[in-house]
């Protein structure tokens, strides 16, 4: 590495220009075994591009990172950083800023026009139908558009993006940088088609055909009182405040969140930006640590406490386990919950279900291949982009033997 000792000068802050991202490359410490990569989903060549930051090779920093990610600038926005978790700095130290390097590795690309357009070669005359697009739909339908297949994105939805688009806040993620990168795929060559909710007939004639329609069945809480109005499911309601339709409108209400993890965080930050009266998070399960415990070991993932949209008007409850939803009238006026074996009220008049999705199983027939969370079960947007490029592999070779 550029600097062997940086990590021993140097501690982890948050940078905000070129060369304050330079200083925290120069913390990685050239390890023997990098855990990094075992942690990252995708491959990344983290100790790699961190040495190319720090020696201020950033063109050759950005194409290692585009030769394993396709959408860099969304995971160094929103992904939870496993690789951070197993660098081996964290053992005694802060871990490498990877995900923030990462940012500033594609953002400076973009900013010095490093990012067009890659045309095929050739092209097989074989043609692709992806069903959804999200992070693993436009995977697959990257990949399999530079080895020269004719891809077409079938896309339900008015805009293309999937959960990106629609199920992540604005805050946290905007939606000009789908746009942005979308652009350049479509001069790629590849067909992007919106408003078609696709079936077989769309889909006739395509040699092959990818599913990545996500995970589409939320988890219900199948207790008394669930008929009332004013319980929704958090996709729901993600999905019409991005659209600013804003049919479910937590204006001046007292909001509950059922469910502790990042899309319940991701409703809180909502209901307080759309001028909620107050808002509580309820979780099932006890307060995680703060720091990693003898629970969950490194490199492993720990499930720590977060608080990423929790700094302004919330109040989070743990261990709470909901029994009834109780109104007069039609709507809901409050919950019935257990907490450390007495019987608690909660008030609402708003309740979200962040609980999670219920994976389904699928049995496609040849030349119909699941990807994403349509393959393995609800994951990570990261793990959703590793797959569609797997998948798209996969797709690949098949289609060399037809």
């Amino acid at each position: 590495m550029g600097n062997p000792k940086g990590f021993l000068k140097i501690k982890r802050e948050s940078a905000s220009n070129d060369a304050q991202s330079r200083d925290q490359a120069s913390r990685c410490m050239d390890c023997g075994t990098p855990f990094c990569h075992w942690g990252c989903p995708l491959g990344n060549y983290i100790p790699e591009w961190n040495d190319l930051v720090y020696n201020n090779q950033w063109e050759r920093a950005f194409e290692l990172l585009d030769s394993t990610n396709i959408l860099p600038e969304v995971t160094g926005r929103i992904c939870p950083a496993p690789c951070e978790y197993a660098c081996v700095l964290g053992i005694n130290d802060d871990p490498v800023t990877i995900r923030e390097n990462e940012l500033a590795i594609i953002e400076h690309a973009f900013k010095k026009g490093w990012i067009k357009a890659r045309l095929p070669q050739k092209r097989t005359g074989k043609k692709v139908a992806v069903v959804g697009s999200g992070p693993a739909g436009l995977a697959a339908a990257v990949v399999l558009n530079r080895v020269g297949h004719g891809v077409t994105v079938f896309e339900r939805d008015d805009k293309i993006g999937g959960i990106m688009r629609y199920g992540i806040p604005d805050f946290k993620l905007e939606k000009m940088l789908l746009d942005r990168r979308i652009a350049i795929w479509e001069k790629e060559g590849i067909n992007f088609r919106t408003g078609v909710n696709a079936g077989a007939e769309n889909v006739r004639g395509y040699d092959a055909v990818v599913l990545a329609g996500g995970s589409r069945v939320p988890r219900d809480l199948k207790i008394p009182g669930r008929e009332l109005e004013g319980i929704h499911f958090a996709m729901d309601y993600l999905t019409q405040s991005n659209k600013r339709t804003n049919l479910i409108d937590a204006r001046d209400k007292k909001v509950v969140i059922i469910g502790g993890g990042d899309t319940g965080a991701d409703c809180v930050g909502t209901a307080n930006r759309q001028g909620a009266k107050c808002v509580a998070q309820i979780e099932v399960l006890p307060q995680p640590p703060v720091c990693r415990d003898s629970s969950c070991p490194w490199p492993r993932y720990p499930l720590l406490l977060k608080t990423s949209a929790h700094d302004g008007n919330v109040e989070r409850k743990w261990s709470i386990q909901t029994k009834s939803f109780e109104g007069r009238g039609s709507r809901v006026e409050q919950l019935k919950c257990v907490s450390g074996g007495r019987e608690i009220t909660i008030e609402a008049d708003l309740v979200i279900l962040a609980i999670g999705f219920i994976r389904q199983d699928i049995e496609p027939e040849e030349g119909i291949f699941p990807a994403g969370d349509m393959r393995t079960g609800p994951s990570l947007i990261v793990k959703a982009l590793c797959d569609g490029r797997e998948t798209a592999s996969r797709i690949n070779e098949y289609l060399k033997n037809i």
